[in-house]
């Protein structure tokens, strides 16, 4: 059922929408990556298109070192920056290949590119310039920063665990407890683990803690799987987003569909309706007030349909009863 606590974003990207995050401290401005080349500003709360800025190539991430400052990376190999009080446009670096994610450390004060080169780069928001490269042994599909920690997940299903102060060694090596390729991978707000998924329907709940009894707490769940005439559709799970204050996470589908799962209590809290095509990137807002779900088709289908579905940002209010964990179980 929708109702009107949700609401289309105006002037959506003219291409897929390959992120939405939303400022630090804030439930009013969201940066938004595309395909169709673009950097988007919203004012969520005014529903207007801010500023916009642009790259050679589709743009496959970005996100705010501060209220006014944003970074992004894509196919043009080429990470930048943007002040919106200035309008200033500035190229910080490169990789040798397309930059796929881009995220700020602000424990650290770095910002984070991890590429198709196999590399991550490290870069100070202050000079700016590149503080470091770090091979990641594979393409790098994904990363999320974890307090002063960085989670990279790679291309083999492998996840690298480093410590952003001291990039000279590795602290933890791992394989994907899933069988197919990693797609997301978001931290706890709490930094205890991390939470990955899969383009196979499933979620694995992580700990980075690597004593035995810890352990013995991760598990895996399958979702964002659909029955029609007795037989079960598998979609990726392309979006996770964590509600800042609860540690429960929202994860997207290429079935169209967003749930809000209590991972510590392993229970799904709800389900919002079914949007009109995949949830391609989500965003809990500072206080997780709000979720961005950005729905964008992706060429996944062998018969796909024509024309495309259109690029939408819907904008949520998110109730307590949706995102609180029913109960808390000791441990937590």
């Amino acid at each position: 059922m929708k109702s009107q606590t949700e609401y289309k974003l105006a002037s959506p990207p003219e291409g897929a929408i390959s992120a939405v995050k939303f400022g630090p401290n804030t439930s009013q401005f969201l940066l938004v990556s595309s395909w169709d080349n673009y950097v988007r500003l919203y004012d969520v709360t005014a529903n207007s298109l801010r500023q916009k800025y642009s790259h050679d190539s589709p743009v496959l991430d970005c996100c705010f070192t501060d209220a006014v400052h944003a970074y992004s990376g894509g196919l043009d190999n080429t990470l930048k920056s943007f002040d919106f009080n200035t309008t200033a446009e500035s190229i910080i670096g490169s990789h040798n290949n397309a930059i796929k994610c881009v995220d700020y450390c602000s424990d650290v004060n770095v910002v984070l590119s991890g590429s198709w080169d196999h590399h991550v780069k490290l870069w100070d928001p202050r000079t700016p310039m590149c503080s470091g490269s770090y091979n990641q042994g594979d393409k790098v599909f994904t990363m999320s920063v974890c307090g002063e920690k960085l989670v990279v997940g790679t291309a083999g299903r492998k996840i690298l665990v480093w410590d952003i102060r001291n990039m000279s060694y590795t602290l933890q090596k791992r394989e994907s407890n899933l069988k197919y390729q990693t797609r997301s991978i978001r931290c706890f707000p709490n930094k205890q683990g991390f939470v990955l998924s899969s383009i196979e329907g499933r979620v694995a709940v992580e700990y980075l803690d690597t004593n035995p009894e810890i352990q013995k707490k991760k598990y895996a769940f399958k979702c964002h799987r659909i029955k029609e005439d007795g037989t079960e559709k598998i979609y990726p799970v392309n979006a996770i987003s964590f509600h800042p204050m609860y540690n429960t996470f929202a994860t997207g589908g290429s079935d169209g569909y967003v749930n809000i799962w209590d991972g510590f209590n392993k229970k799904r809290l709800c389900q919002f309706h079914q949007y009109h095509t995949s949830v391609t990137s989500l965003s809990f807002s500072h206080n997780g007030d709000v979720l961005a779900i950005a729905c964008s088709y992706f060429l996944e289908e062998d018969n796909p349909p024509k024309p495309y579905p259109e690029d939408v940002i819907h904008i949520r209010s998110v109730s307590d009863q949706e995102a609180r964990p029913k109960f808390t179980s000791s441990g937590n």
